[in-house]
């Protein structure tokens, strides 16, 4: 797999199955909790139907056959204010370390910029170094305490970045 052959677009209905096994599967692998994480999400199995929605968009990663991970912006659940999540960034092994996130990323936040919100957020794990030092790159700063509630409660870092 080259870097030329990968591409960054917007979910298709016919991408479900293989962006829920993406996932669950780049989950796995890093040891995330299958309970109060993303792994529980019942929109994993349904992503193209859940962010096929104003404000809410879905980006997957590609070789052409393969779904090699993704990434969405949703209106933040239960939050009072002009807040975004990004949601659901994981990319399996092979899409890593080829500057993929730093692309991912910056459609994303293009696309809440777009929308009109204010601030993003995202929740994310200790150990997820590479993760949480990408955000950090991008202007995302730790905050205290979640925000909203995303029922991810076993995720403990939580992070905000103006737009």
């Amino acid at each position: 797999m080259s870097k030329d052959t990968i591409v960054i677009r917007k979910i298709e209905p016919t991408d479900n199955s293989k962006t829920a096994s993406a996932i669950r599967s780049v989950l796995i692998e890093m040891g995330v909790p299958k309970v109060g994480t993303a792994y529980e999400d019942k929109s994993l199995d349904c992503m193209y139907e859940t962010y096929d929605m104003p404000k809410k968009v879905y980006f997957v990663v590609t070789d052409g056959k393969n779904i090699l991970g993704g990434a969405g912006i949703s209106p933040l659940d239960k939050y009072n204010g002009n807040i975004c999540e990004l949601q659901k960034m994981y990319f399996r092994p092979e899409a890593r370390g080829k500057g993929i996130g730093s692309k991912m990323m910056a459609k994303c936040l293009g696309f809440a910029k777009d929308n009109g919100f204010e601030k993003c957020y995202l929740e994310t794990m200790p150990y997820m170094d590479d993760a949480r030092k990408l955000y950090r790159k991008v202007g995302f700063e730790t905050i205290d305490a979640p925000m909203g509630d995303t029922g991810h409660y076993s995720c403990t870092v939580w992070m905000l970045k103006d737009l």
